[in-house]
């Protein structure tokens, strides 16, 4: 994920935040029990919203994200009457790998390290 300064970056964090209760208040699907959203990219003219999340077990990254495309258009309009733009801008999820990947490479360092005491 790529950070911005300026309007786009503030609408952006704003959405995380808006998204992030509107997820954990009102909607009900199971399959998008335990997720957190971990940033948003805004496409230059506002118009289109990556928004990347995380699980808390991987094997359930799958269902949150069919259940979170399948609520996309809920949650959008949800969105529109929270925060007040021009227009609002369609949501894209996709999963964040980087937690895991840092947990693997911590993993991978915590390893040699004990390989090399010995």
């Amino acid at each position: 994920m790529v950070r911005r300064s300026g309007r786009p970056q503030k609408v952006a964090d704003q959405i995380q935040r808006e998204l992030s209760e509107i997820l954990r208040r009102e909607l009900r699907d199971p399959r998008v029990g335990m997720i957190t959203l971990t940033g948003v990219e805004l496409s230059p003219d506002c118009a289109h919203a990556t928004v990347y999340y995380t699980c808390l077990e991987h094997s359930h990254a799958e269902e949150a994200g069919a259940g979170l495309r399948r609520a996309a258009g809920f949650l959008r309009s949800q969105l529109a009457r929270r925060i007040k733009l021009y227009g609002t801008p369609e949501l894209r999820f996709v999963y964040d790998q980087s937690i895991e990947r840092g947990a693997h490479l911590s993993q991978l360092i915590d390893s040699l390290s004990r390989e090399n005491k010995h």
